[in-house]
């Protein structure tokens, strides 16, 4: 349970990072690349990476989005964060599990038990309850942990394309992907300084250093959490979604003072509910 419990503390610190970031030399853009860098080289150190001679073979089409998506989703994350708070986009991060199920079940025909089916319709009102707020109507501000849910939902999909693939190995292909996402957040932290004339700061690499060992040892720890239960993954599935949404709902409203009304409360309670469910559908599948 230790590997879970650090698996998600890392994932939590990283909404409390970008939670924190709030100054103006602070640009999320140059953050992100700086993470991708830590994490690259972490990934060096603790995974067994090893390229392949023959590259062509390898699952170009699902690398490249990735590659795309990991730096892009990471912006809207901070903005969610920022804009929403660290429960909301928490919840809605989840959530986003539910995407690549709907996928299996519109696209693959896989077969769905009654537990499934209840942890789908719990997860659309809890969503609707999470995100429910005046302020953020009239601003737009919901845009952004949609955004959140949306964009892991694809990533969520694509990484498990990965894990069908037997080209490369899982940490193999996460290095490689490391690789091209610090190349498409260099390009956004060059544009944003040439045509938005945002400056460079060194505490930049500060923050994208954190952000970049957090991010990497959530990887880590979930990985080695699953090696742990291997007998029992939906242990780690459940214990990881339920435990970043209790206790990045805690972090927000103790120590950020978020404002939670009771329909955000009631659906942050659908939203458990709804794992807890879709934990059994693979218990009782």
């Amino acid at each position: 349970m230790l590997y879970l419990f650090l698996s998600i503390i890392c994932s939590v610190s990283v909404g409390i990072i970008f939670k924190t970031a709030r100054c103006n030399i602070i640009r999320i853009p140059q953050i992100i690349f700086f993470n991708y860098i830590v994490a690259l080289l972490l990934s060096y150190l603790f995974f067994d990476v090893q390229l392949p001679e023959d590259v062509a073979p390898l699952p170009w089409a699902v690398y490249i989005p990735l590659m795309l998506l990991l730096p892009s989703i990471f912006i809207f994350l901070a903005a969610s964060i920022r804009n929403v708070g660290i429960v909301r986009t928490d919840a809605a991060q989840r959530l986003s599990l539910f995407i690549p199920i709907l996928a299996a079940w519109l696209i693959f025909n896989e077969y769905f038990n009654t537990y499934k089916i209840i942890g789908l319709c719990l997860a659309f009102p809890a969503l609707i309850l999470i995100l429910n707020k005046k302020a953020d109507k009239q601003q737009g501000q919901w845009f952004y942990p949609v955004v959140v849910l949306l964009g892991f939902g694809i990533i969520d999909i694509l990484f498990k394309q990965i894990a069908l693939s037997s080209t490369a190995g899982y940490t193999t292909s996460l290095f490689i992907i490391f690789c091209g996402a610090i190349v498409v957040s260099f390009i956004i932290g060059v544009y944003e300084i040439a045509f938005k004339s945002k400056k460079f700061n060194a505490m930049n690499i500060a923050y994208g250093a954190l952000v970049g060992i957090f991010n990497f040892g959530n990887i880590l720890f979930y990985l080695m959490a699953h090696k742990a239960f291997s007998s029992n993954p939906s242990t780690v599935f459940a214990g990881m979604n339920l435990g970043v949404i209790i206790i990045g709902s805690l972090t927000g409203v103790l120590v950020f003072r978020e404002k939670l009304s009771a329909v955000n409360y009631a659906g942050i309670f659908l939203a458990i509910a709804a794992i807890v469910f879709i934990t059994l559908s693979q218990l009782y599948n």
